[in-house]
């Protein structure tokens, strides 16, 4: 276990360097230019303030230099010098990644709560009205984009009803929509892949073993078809973390949550790479750490997966 821990440690440099090198190529080739949002309006022509500010934030290297050096600082947790407010990008994020970590922490709970729950009971019902109006409505909240799902929230329990307020305080009011906005589709992704897995499951014959046996239907249903069922929906909710991460650059603009989505749209629209490199740096650490921990939950649920 604790050689399979170390190699996937090792895994995630090479991600993080890739998704990091990737990033660094495609903020080159976009057009535009940030030493100008730098220098300002009024100085944005003046050749001495743009060299030294080339100079100041090593623009004026090769691409290739730019990002070993962006590597090294990496590596003692240096992310660089925010454009705008000439503060460190470290100490910028660290408040918005943990606003949008309660964000997605409770978006994943209405994930696996309401998931689960509403693909067992179709499962166990196959073929009634309520597996009927189970496929309808998650077939209906997939077609549903999360922006198109974030305005009518918005419009609804905001404008219309006034239960919500329309700027975010930062409080668990404030969280509520939006969490419900950015947990919708994958619910109903949850409950699909509950209802589909469980029907496998039913139909399996250490099931109808352990029913002729005469266990109790309970301890069937949580020691033999449940523990079963959810490895696939624990899979998904590893994969589902880039779901939601990107659900925010979009749920976290419409309701103005102060989260590194928000800061991310923020840093693009004013070519402000230090914060977009910082974000993704962070994202890619965060996915693939808690890749690992799904993969070890999978030795947890199910005995017979044995890391090497």
């Amino acid at each position: 276990m604790g050689r399979y821990i170390a190699r996937r440690l090792g895994q995630m440099v090479f991600v993080l360097l890739g998704a990091t090198m990737i990033l660094f190529t495609c903020l080159f080739m976009l057009p535009g230019d940030p030493i100008g949002s730098l220098a300002g309006s009024d100085n944005a022509h003046d050749p001495a303030v743009v060299e030294v500010l080339k100079e100041r934030y090593g623009l004026d290297k090769p691409l290739h230099e730019q990002y070993v050096r962006y590597v090294g600082s990496l590596v003692t947790g240096d992310l660089g010098e925010d454009y705008v407010q000439r503060r460190e990008v470290s100490d910028i994020l660290a408040p918005k990644l943990v606003n949008t970590g309660k964000l997605a922490l409770v978006a994943i709970v209405i994930d696996v709560g309401l998931g689960l729950a509403v693909g067992l009971i179709a499962a166990l019902f196959r073929y009634s009205v309520w597996d009927v109006l189970t496929t309808f409505a998650t077939t209906l909240a997939i077609g549903f984009p999360t922006f198109v799902t974030g305005f009518l929230l918005q419009k609804v329990f905001v404008v219309e009803l006034g239960w919500f307020p329309l700027l975010s305080r930062g409080d668990f009011q404030s969280m509520v929509l939006p969490a419900i906005s950015l947990a919708i589709v994958d619910a109903a992704l949850v409950a699909r892949l509950m209802r589909g897995t469980m029907l496998e499951v039913l139909r399996a014959d250490y099931v109808k073993t352990a029913i002729a046996k005469g266990l109790p239907r309970r301890r069937v249903l949580s020691h033999h078809i449940l523990r079963n069922s959810v490895i696939p929906v624990v899979t998904y909710l590893g994969i589902s973390f880039g779901l939601l991460m990107g659900g925010a650059l979009i749920t976290e603009s419409i309701f103005n949550w102060d989260g590194v989505g928000l800061a991310l749209v923020t840093a693009v629209q004013m070519q402000n790479n230090p914060v977009v490199l910082g974000v993704v740096t962070y994202g890619v650490a965060i996915f693939v750490l808690l890749n690992l921990v799904v993969d070890l939950l999978y030795g947890i649920l199910d005995p017979r997966i044995r890391y090497q």
